[in-house]
């Protein structure tokens, strides 16, 4: 009798080791992931999981263990070497040039040529209409991509990957940007790609995604594979206990401390385009004392510029004012000594100097205040013992506060802007997506220091993509759609699947 061979997994692993300096990355990791499958890789941040898949993408080499791809062992000393093999990688902190367009972007080192010499710019753009029609992506190839919000500039980091030809697609976080909506249209892409014998390696820490789309998760832990289990045989409880040890946590406010007190005032805001376009367009609100406002809204409808003008960063009409103060024409300097602190939405672009050590990263925007000041002089003690503090009371895993922010885990990097923007007691805080892209053990955290912060009295704006987040931990929860407030709910009644509703236009202004 014939026995049919069982295919060989499009992806192997075997003993993978990676050293750092004062740090074991990989330890002994083995994984197998089946052609035409999708396989989540879950773990918090710093469990090495961003590490393995640099590994397997060239841009790290393995110090032991084995790849194979397709049943064949493969040495890649380079991304161009994982290319070629046939596997692309689409980061969680985009790898785009601003000032290029989205073509640009998505063809560059793989121009098609007219004559051998001059760039084809029609065919690239045939292709990379198809393939963002096929996969309901809905890029522009012509727009600049500094024009882009952050769900678009993920997007063209998936066709990037796809107009290459990868048959294997790493993706991580890929879903950190999009409501709802957008992640079901994601999914249905990916059950796409594998109907046609892609696979895919799905890097998140949203489980319950990770259980609706994965054939298979497997869990990392401090450096070594845990165990790989079956999605309809486990729930995200147990995969979080897999992960760090604890249930999963959930985003609630409990009891209300919103005082009478008016913390922050937004009257009439509005932000233009040079063209004259409304982008922010007649923006009132009001944050009291011990109140956490959420504003929710599909990426790219006037959130980031909301932020950029109460932050002073980006010229606005109306009236903002903190407290009983007019701080309108104030700088952005001025905003921030007043109290004003800020979680920018994109922490390596706005948040970190990624090649300066941490007490450093601490300082920034606050090196005029205490304790990192003396008169006009930096005050390098001060700083260094107030970054200590912040790394003990925000839990930072760092080897010691002269590492390069570039070595920390993502949610590590968080957790120390957090730190650096809740010190000093601010009035206000600013949060953009302030748990985008960590752990369930690092957003807890950050849960934690937001809920106890608001007992103090600190009035929050946050602002983020995930619908649970907002919901849980909004006092009152306003809808941006268009640049202008559509729409007041009560998170306490409301579900993610209604907010996004609400946020996609459905149903009418409010």
């Amino acid at each position: 009798m014939w026995m049919t061979a069982t295919p060989e997994p499009a992806v192997e692993l075997k003993g993978i080791v990676k050293r750092f300096p004062g740090v074991v990355a990989n330890r002994d990791v083995c994984l197998k992931v089946q052609r035409g499958h999708v396989h989540a890789v879950v773990g918090e941040n710093g469990a090495g999981k961003s590490t393995l898949m640099k590994i397997l993408y060239g841009m790290q080499r393995p110090d032991e263990g084995e790849i194979r791809i397709n049943g064949a062992p493969v040495t890649f000393r380079s991304p161009s070497d994982a290319i070629a093999a046939g596997i692309g990688m689409v980061h969680q902190h985009f790898m785009l040039a601003d000032n290029f367009t989205v073509l640009e972007n998505v063809i560059l080192g793989s121009e098609p040529r007219q004559a051998g010499t001059v760039i084809d710019f029609s065919a690239a753009r045939k292709r990379i209409r198809e393939i963002s029609d096929a996969y309901g992506l809905g890029v522009n190839p012509d727009s600049l991509v500094e024009s882009l919000g952050v769900g678009d500039r993920q997007r063209v980091e998936i066709l990037k990957v796809l107009y290459r030809g990868a048959k294997i697609l790493i993706l991580d976080e890929p879903t950190a940007v999009l409501v709802p909506q957008e992640v079901e249209e994601l999914f249905a892409s990916l059950r796409g790609l594998v109907r046609e014998g892609h696979t895919v390696l799905f890097i998140s820490h949203k489980l319950d995604e990770v259980l609706s789309v994965a054939d298979e998760i497997t869990v990392i832990r401090r450096g070594t594979t845990v165990e790989t289990v079956n999605p309809g045989q486990t729930t995200a409880r147990r995969l979080a206990e897999l992960m760090v040890g604890s249930e999963l946590p959930v985003p609630e406010l409990r009891e209300s401390t919103v005082t009478d007190v008016v913390a922050l005032a937004v009257e009439g805001l509005t932000v233009r385009t040079p063209e004259g376009r409304p982008i922010v367009d007649d923006v009132s609100f009001e944050i009291r004392k011990g109140e956490v406002l959420g504003i929710a809204g599909v990426e790219g409808n006037g959130q980031a510029e909301l932020v950029e003008a109460i932050m002073g960063i980006r010229p606005a009409a109306g009236t903002i004012r903190l407290s009983d103060t007019d701080i309108t024409g104030w700088t952005t300097r001025r905003r921030r000594v007043s109290g004003v602190g800020h979680i920018p939405e994109d922490r390596h672009r706005h948040g970190l100097l990624l090649e300066a050590p941490l007490w450093e990263n601490r300082i920034l925007g606050h090196q005029t205040e205490k304790p990192n000041a003396k008169g006009p002089w930096i005050d390098r003690s001060g700083a260094r013992k107030d970054t200590a503090r912040i790394v003990d009371e925000y839990d930072v895993r760092t080897p010691g506060i002269d590492v390069h922010a570039s070595a920390l885990s993502g949610g590590n990097q968080q957790k120390l802007i957090v730190g650096r923007e809740m010190s000093g007691d601010p009035v206000v805080l600013i949060a953009s997506h302030p748990t985008r892209g960590v752990d369930v053990g690092a957003q807890a955290a950050i849960w934690d220091h937001l809920r106890a912060a608001r007992a103090r009295g600190l009035a929050v704006l946050l602002i983020s993509a995930d619908l649970d987040e907002l919901i849980g931990m909004s006092d009152t929860l306003k809808v941006i759609c268009g640049g202008r407030i559509v729409r007041a709910v009560d998170p306490h009644n409301v579900t993610p699947e209604e907010l996004g509703s609400a946020m996609t236009g459905a149903g009418g202004e409010a």
